[in-house]
């Protein structure tokens, strides 16, 4: 149940997307021949009055059809509805309408989260030192740190019980190598002041040897009102797509060392599934994760991705004019077979690494 779970929630984020496209063009009056949700052979279809909605076989993603690029349409080629004769913002719109689904459902979804579920966090304030690196030359030794430490406070910063105060204290250590840091902690009963001077690691990074985690166990705290809920779920919208802006960041500028943390269909509902076991309610999270994953993907600059059409609706602008078709045709398909190929593989790769568990 876990893995279908996790599958619904892929096919359900790859629907929305094709939903924001097919939306945005109807409701311009834009004409739609096809709605297809997968690749390849045709599962199941239904005839609408204009369009055919299909399921197909490869579940790799999904595709809006327009009538322009049929050969086969009884639309005259001069049509105001056709979508390449609508002015570029009416294109812009459709192309981008996915992009901007996603993102939308995404915070949908966060805000769900936080309003029913409550916001997680950790039972009492402060972060736990569980273990400190018994080395002499670990700043957090040299600092007089121990186990069972609870830092409530680094550099007047106070520590309370939300989860992100261990990304928070952890970026404050990774960010000042070389530079004390004025720690105020709880010992037992016993309130002290500690300095700790992180050393220089081997990226440049601030290092003191110690394992941080929440303290005391994970709660769930309800927010008092409706706009708190919703500033809690603009808030960790926020984090995530910044986090996954950094994260897309690195692989384009350090591709070799981070190639091989590019997931495919099969380790994304691996993870979901996992999630699924261990707390349903993790889900939510996890399909926020992925809707914006997907958004900021697609609106990257690539063919046959919607940025890479993005792209020729700028050329078009400045040129006055469209390019050739022949040109654009060459460009998405390469980018597509391009992108084809890639899912293939991480489908192979991800599934083998599985088998090996």
């Amino acid at each position: 149940m876990s893995v279908l779970a996790a599958i619904a929630v892929l096919a359900l984020l790859i629907v929305v997307h094709e939903l924001g496209h097919f939306l945005a063009a109807r409701f311009q009056g834009i004409h739609v021949n096809r709605f297809s949700i997968g690749f390849g052979p045709i599962l199941w279809k239904y005839q609408g009055p204009e369009t055919e909605y299909a399921l197909r076989g490869f579940p790799l993603g999904g595709y809006v059809g327009f009538p322009d690029d049929d050969p086969d349409s009884e639309i005259p080629p001069d049509d105001p509805n056709l979508l390449r004769n609508r002015p570029l913002l009416d294109r812009a719109i459709v192309i981008s309408a996915g992009v901007i689904a996603n993102l939308i459902f995404a915070y949908f979804l966060l805000v769900v989260q936080v309003g029913i579920l409550g916001v997680p966090a950790a039972s009492q304030p402060g972060v736990l030192i569980p273990q400190v690196i018994a080395n002499v030359n670990s700043p957090a030794v040299k600092a007089g740190l121990q186990p069972g430490d609870v830092i409530l406070q680094a550099n007047g910063e106070t520590f309370g019980t939300s989860l992100d105060t261990i990304s928070d204290l952890k970026q404050l250590i990774k960010t000042s190598p070389g530079k004390p840091i004025q720690l105020t902690l709880q010992r037992g009963t016993e309130e002290m002041a500690l300095t700790v001077t992180p050393t220089t690691g081997a990226k440049g990074e601030g290092l003191i040897g110690v394992q941080l985690k929440s303290n005391g166990t994970l709660v769930r705290q309800h927010p008092s009102n409706s706009l708190v809920v919703l500033g809690v779920a603009a808030s960790e919208f926020q984090r995530i797509v910044v986090m996954t802006v950094q994260g897309f960041g690195q692989l384009i500028s350090n591709f070799q060392e981070t190639a091989s943390q590019v997931a495919g269909p099969v380790k994304i509902v691996e993870i979901g599934s996992t999630l699924a076991r261990s707390d349903i309610t993790s889900l939510f999270q996890f399909a926020a994760l992925i809707s914006i994953n997907l958004a900021i993907l697609n609106i990257l600059p690539l063919p046959a991705l919607d940025g890479g059409q993005l792209v020729f609706l700028v050329i078009e602008g400045l040129r006055g004019k469209p390019l050739p078709t022949q040109i654009q045709d060459g460009i998405m398909q390469t980018g597509l077979m391009l992108l084809m190929g890639l899912g293939v593989f991480l489908i192979i790769r991800d599934t083998a690494e599985l088998l090996q568990q």
